[in-house]
């Protein structure tokens, strides 16, 4: 298994595990848990494939599956604990966020999409599917809170990913660091209530 391929499905078990949570706090039941998993999961990633005029990617992958299940079946279990660790989870959704970005500038660069638009699409495939939860949970999405860089954080890790490699950095290493940035961004935004001048 590459390292790709590990980010991608650790990604989406991430992702999956915060969309159940996001079900589990506005009551939902399983089958609604389930749904938002699979939302968070593949939204991002299905709307990044189909404005590349791909096949979207998850069908047919029973790993994917499986590994929604597995997440939301972890949520429904625990439950009676798992609320008690909304931080850890926020901290899973920040490591996702930066996942995802990584993946998708992977899979545009694979299509031939220049470094510009790759980055964009990292930034869909890593917001979109927490932007359709939040909105079926009637939550304002954190893709639009004032006081969270959450598609910047996206934003300024995919442009460092599509840059460092021109500095030598090998590809895992680019990965990691990718991640490392998205993530920490994310995190502080949040800790110090950073946002962008309004309009």
């Amino acid at each position: 298994m590459t390292t790709l391929e590990i980010i991608i499905y650790v990604g989406i078990f991430v992702f999956a595990c915060t969309g159940a949570l996001k079900a589990r706090v506005v009551h939902m039941d399983f089958f609604g848990g389930l749904v938002m998993a699979l939302v968070m999961a593949f939204g991002g990633g299905s709307v990044r494939d189909i404005l590349m005029g791909n096949r979207v990617r998850w069908l047919n992958d029973n790993i994917s599956f499986i590994l929604v299940v597995c997440a939301t079946l972890s949520i429904f279990l625990f439950k009676q604990h798992v609320i008690k660790y909304r931080k850890m989870i926020f901290f899973l959704d920040a490591i996702g966020l930066g996942l995802f970005t990584v993946v998708g500038i992977e899979a545009a660069l694979e299509n031939k999409i220049n470094s510009l638009f790759a980055v964009l699409l990292g930034v869909v495939t890593s917001t979109f599917g927490g932007l359709v939860a939040d909105v079926i949970s009637n939550a304002v999405p954190s893709l639009l809170k004032k006081g969270e860089l959450y598609a910047t954080a996206s934003v300024i890790g995919g442009a460092i990913y599509v840059i460092t490699p021109n500095f030598g950095i090998d590809r895992t290493t680019n990965m990691l660091l990718c991640v490392i940035v998205v993530s920490v961004i994310r995190v502080i935004s949040k800790w110090k209530k950073l946002m962008l001048p309004e309009i």
